[in-house]
């Protein structure tokens, strides 16, 4: 079954990745892309360590070249996903599919070009985490059974609809915080394509209801991130010692 595959999402390493893996097994990918939003807060929030993960990512998947998500698929760029141009070109395509990650929150009109098939992948439990920084905010917690992502169907609120798939994030013995990333955006791939095989099988994909609504966060502050290295790297190696 030939599948016309929009990705709605931003312009970095790992989105690239997730556009060029489904690139090569569908063909038929278009990504609309939207400018990242401005961070609102009155903190820092950027950590020395994500200058390390994309640094990790970029020998990873593209033995450290940089590539943009045009280099591997046909892209359009918007201000946001939500403007009016933006939601006309994604009408025009036609899409089959649309998988989003890493937006901005979309509106109606958006959700109306293809609402029974808009999936959205959430680094997290819904369930749990709603928002932004959502593994961080888990790992904050100590709270590391929550490391899942979730592919579910996207509607008006913020990480609220129907749960399509959910896997856990495969942590390694000594893993980096560094390394989470990557770890995540190789689910998401398999969420993805796993949810496509069942539209290419069945005609449709099974869901189920969320059972609770989770808290929403915001950004988190560079500090905190220090400590969630501190946690998270401590873990790992605990795991480490007990595969020993």
């Amino acid at each position: 079954m030939n599948m016309r595959i929009a990705v709605l999402t931003t312009e970095t390493l790992h989105h690239a990745f997730f556009v060029r893996e489904l690139k090569e097994l569908y063909g038929d990918v278009t990504a609309f892309c939207e400018a990242p939003a401005a961070t609102d807060t009155s903190f820092p929030t950027q950590h020395a360590f994500e200058r390390e993960r994309d640094r990790f990512e970029s020998e990873s998947w593209f033995n450290g070249v940089p590539r943009h998500i045009g280099d591997i698929a046909e892209s359009h760029e918007w201000a946001s996903i939500n403007d009016e141009g933006a939601t006309k070109a994604l009408r025009a395509y036609a899409p089959d599919i649309i998988l989003v990650f890493g937006t901005a929150v979309l509106k109606p009109p958006v959700i109306a070009v293809r609402p029974d098939r808009v999936w959205n992948l959430h680094g997290g439990d819904p369930e749990r985490y709603r928002g932004l920084d959502t593994h961080l905010w888990a790992i904050y917690h100590r709270d590391f059974p929550a490391l899942v992502t979730t592919l579910h169907r996207l509607d008006s609120g913020v990480d609220t609809g129907d749960i399509i798939l959910q896997r856990t994030v495969p942590l390694e013995p000594g893993m980096p915080i560094h390394a989470l990333r990557r770890a995540n955006t190789e689910v998401c791939v398999q969420l993805a394509t796993s949810a496509i095989e069942m539209i290419e099988g069945a005609g449709d994909v099974v869901v189920n209801r969320q059972r609770g609504k989770g808290r929403y966060y915001s950004s988190m502050p560079a500090v905190l991130k220090g400590l969630c290295k501190d946690r998270f790297e401590a873990y790992t190696s605990r795991l480490s010692r007990d595969s020993g």
